[in-house]
């Protein structure tokens, strides 16, 4: 399990950095990001995250609803001897 937990870390560490670099940083004249560059990288660094967050959080819900509804399903076969 904590392997697979360091995996899924990993992936979206890469997502993002793939993400965020190839859409903030422009120019290669200089071994340094320019401002513009930094601020850009840091908002979408951000946003990543959040989107991120905010799915793992609505994937969860949904995995709780269908934890609840195969309950109550089995809890109403049981009631009914399985018919």
């Amino acid at each position: 399990m904590e392997q697979m937990q360091m995996k899924d870390s990993l992936t979206m560490y890469t997502r993002l950095v793939d993400r965020c670099f190839g859409s903030c940083v422009t120019s290669f004249r200089s071994k340094s990001l320019d401002k513009s560059e930094i601020a850009c990288a840091e908002n979408c660094a951000s946003r990543f995250l959040k989107m991120t967050q905010r799915v793992g959080l609505r994937f969860a819900e949904h995995q709780a609803m269908q934890q609840q509804r195969a309950t109550a399903a089995a809890g109403g076969a049981a009631v009914t001897g399985g018919n």
